[in-house]
């Protein structure tokens, strides 16, 4: 995919076999997460030998059980587990007493705190750059997904408030991750979309703060605010290359991004730290399609191959891209997402064989 090479942290000889822990999560999760599998598991002896363990998180869990995100899982994920791939989270609409978004928690209990979503347009020929070729590279672990809100009574009735975090240690993580990213990707100028005071000036100062100094001197920084940048996003898509926002400006770029390619269920991430990454749809949980057998699995599949990537698995990670484009190009084999009927065991079927 766009990334190419940066993000590795994992010698492809360290492993005799990888240990994948699955988080289906919540809705179309239980339905995408076994296509990323089967995916995983098609390409034989070119990986170590995956071992599969499944794991408990999510809405639907914590109706179960009163917990959503068990602790359990989390000791799995960090004592035994090599990676990990998640699936999707319902998110109430109204306050539930007692529930917390698993996925934010996660992030933070594993210090996940990249959020890389590469964003790239499948072209009709094989030879043909793509239109959009982009990575948005997120802030993961804070601004407003602290979560830390407080209700009071004023002059003017009841007033909500939300605390927005920014520190300079996460800000200089992701602005690293971005310009490592940023120098591996040896296309066309960089765009670093900076907003806010604190993130804007600790990742603007990261080249002057990493030895040796000159090693990003190939990056090109500009900045817009997020608006504009949307904006922007949509009238000249090709300008863009790397983007690097807090934690929901990230999120915000990165849906709006998936409208220029067709669709979120293409779209793929990882949410990646120092020693762990775990792959993970930018889609949601889809309610409204759940059970129907119509869930796009090619961003899960897609995660799947970002998270092996990561790891160092860059051919074999190639082999699943170039199967999901093949599908893409031939147009036979879509989801109703992108203008087709086929089902979501369907199109996985056919990228199996093409891996």
């Amino acid at each position: 995919m766009a990334l190419r090479a940066g993000l590795r942290f994992m010698s492809t000889a360290a492993r005799s076999s990888l240990k994948i822990g699955l988080l289906p999560g919540d809705g179309i999760g239980h339905e995408v997460i076994p296509a990323a599998k089967e995916a995983i598991e098609a390409l034989g002896s070119s990986i170590p030998k995956p071992e599969f363990v499944s794991l408990n998180a999510g809405f639907e869990y914590f109706a179960r059980k009163g917990v959503a995100l068990p602790e359990e899982t989390v000791q799995i994920l960090k004592n035994e587990c090599d990676c990990a791939l998640f699936g999707a989270v319902n998110s109430p609409s109204r306050k539930v007493t007692g529930y917390s978004s698993p996925i934010v928690a996660l992030r933070k209990q594993l210090d996940l705190y990249a959020n890389i979503r590469p964003v790239v347009s499948v072209a009709e020929n094989p030879e043909d750059k793509p239109d959009v070729d982009l990575v948005v590279v997120r802030e993961n672990t804070e601004c407003l997904y602290i979560k830390d809100e407080t209700t009071t009574i004023g002059p003017n009735g009841r007033e909500a408030r939300a605390t927005r975090l920014i520190t300079e240690r996460a800000s200089r993580r992701i602005g690293k991750s971005a310009f490592e990213l940023a120098l591996n990707r040896p296309r066309k100028s960089n765009v670093l979309s900076i907003t806010d005071g604190l993130f804007r000036e600790t990742v603007r100062f990261v080249p002057k703060s990493i030895e040796p100094v000159g090693k990003y001197d190939e990056v090109t920084i500009a900045e817009q605010l997020v608006d504009s940048a949307v904006y922007k996003l949509f009238r000249e898509p090709q300008v863009f290359d790397v983007m690097v926002a807090p934690n929901l400006y990230g999120d915000i770029i990165s849906d709006a991004a998936a409208a220029l390619v067709g669709s979120l269920g293409l779209i793929p991430s990882i949410n990646s730290g120092d020693s762990f990454v775990m792959g993970e749809p930018v889609h949601g949980s889809a309610p409204d399609i759940t059970g129907k057998g119509i869930a796009n699995p090619i961003a899960s599949i897609r995660s799947a191959a970002l998270m092996l990537h990561t790891l160092g698995y860059g051919d074999a990670a190639s082999r699943i891209d170039r199967a999901v484009n093949q599908v893409i190009r031939e147009g036979q084999y879509l989801t109703p997402d992108l203008g087709g009927s086929a089902k979501t065991d369907e199109v996985t079927k056919e990228i199996l064989k093409r891996i």
